[in-house]
């Protein structure tokens, strides 16, 4: 009769136990279980395929860093800011241009960097934090199937990457991570905020990576802009003329629309 009684309060234990946790996690915003595949955080959080913009939970759960869990979407500021962002950097030939564009319009962005290729060209990591410019860890590879992948491997891509941004100038801060294709998961997100960087999505994408063209993508950045917007653009991966002309003309003209220049919320959901 002991050990059935036992039994059974070891049973209510772990069930008040679970729920509790089932509990704060609802509270947050966050799914009740992390999957190692991202299945559940991709279908909330990032897209199936390509770079179509995040629709995830913001959450208000934090890191013991302080860093929000949540996904950052939106420019600091009180109304009518800007974060321009930078991604599948640094490169040799895109990077340099994108830099004297930024600079001729007083513009600080935040360049989310691929280790190995900040590993390849640390003067260009040292170039983008001179200018004042913000770091992201935009993981080791850019391994877009990350999120299907076990945890461990997120961990590494996820640290590597930022370590490898980080002896390229020493004593700057990586304060954001992106996953890549935006392929978040609910531990990525932890183990990025456990070391100090917010999780950042965006909220404006031109697609500008599939080349569709100058005016489309003028078109796109210029047409859907909601409050405090983040914008993504490429320095990266490719042929990105189309990016540093798009850039030439759009930052100029968010400035005759009143807009600030700003980073991307890092510690507010």
């Amino acid at each position: 009769m002991r050990i059935t009684t036992t039994s059974a309060r070891r049973r209510r234990a772990g069930s008040a136990a679970a729920a509790a946790v089932l509990g704060l996690l609802a509270a947050a915003g966050t799914p009740a279980y992390a999957a190692t595949d991202g299945s559940v955080d991709r279908a909330q959080d990032a897209p199936p395929a390509g770079h179509a913009a995040p629709v995830g939970t913001a959450g208000s759960a934090r890191s013991a860093a302080g860093i929000p869990l949540g996904i950052s979407r939106l420019a600091q500021g009180p109304g009518r800011d800007v974060a321009i962002t930078i991604d599948d950097g640094p490169d040799p030939r895109w990077t340099p241009q994108v830099l004297e564009t930024l600079r001729e319009n007083h513009v600080k962005a935040t360049f989310c960097m691929i280790g190995t290729k900040a590993q390849k060209y640390p003067e260009l990591v040292r170039a983008v934090a001179a200018d004042g410019h913000r770091l992201c860890d935009h993981s080791v590879d850019h391994d877009v199937t990350m999120d299907h992948k076990p945890v461990a491997y997120q961990r590494q891509q996820i640290l590597e990457g930022k370590a490898m941004i980080e002896k390229a100038v020493p004593g700057v801060a990586v304060t954001y991570y992106r996953a890549p294709g935006g392929a978040f998961t609910p531990d990525s997100r932890a183990i990025a905020a456990a070391s100090g960087m917010r999780p950042l999505g965006w909220s404006v994408d031109p697609k500008d990576w599939s080349r569709p063209g100058l005016e489309t993508i003028l078109s796109t950045v210029k047409g859907k802009l909601p409050q405090q917007p983040t914008v993504l653009f490429h320095d990266g991966g490719g042929d990105r003329s189309e990016t540093v002309a798009a850039l030439k003309q759009y930052l100029p003209w968010l400035t005759e629309q009143g807009y600030r220049f700003s980073f991307p919320a890092r510690t507010t959901p």
